[in-house]
């Protein structure tokens, strides 16, 4: 897969991510900050790196599967895996500002 066609499949997988809403929160996966990478390996492989706001979050095994069945959906997909991070920590400063609580 070539260069261009990489960065293409990788904003469609991110644009596929924005339907998977955090239940506590009710934003997506995206606009939070949750999504740390995203990356297109050989055959059709995507690993996706993300994290939950707190450790020990109780949406944190429905995110990941989640996140991983939409990922699957996108045409190019041929395998998706979720790794959990949290390093950096999430905080509320890698919301997108459209989730910013106004006066922030």
């Amino acid at each position: 897969m070539s260069a261009p066609d990489m960065e293409e499949l990788v904003e469609r997988i991110r644009e596929a991510l924005r339907i998977v809403i955090d239940p506590e929160l009710g934003s997506n996966v995206v606009d939070l900050g949750l999504i740390y990478g995203i990356e297109v390996l050989e055959g059709g492989v995507v690993r996706v790196t993300m994290t939950t706001t707190v450790k020990g979050c109780p949406a944190t095994a429905f995110l990941k599967e989640a996140v991983q069945t939409c990922v699957w959906y996108v045409p190019g997909v041929e395998y998706a895996e979720v790794r959990l991070t949290y390093e950096p920590p999430w905080t509320p400063d890698r919301m997108a500002t459209a989730v910013v609580p106004y006066g922030r």
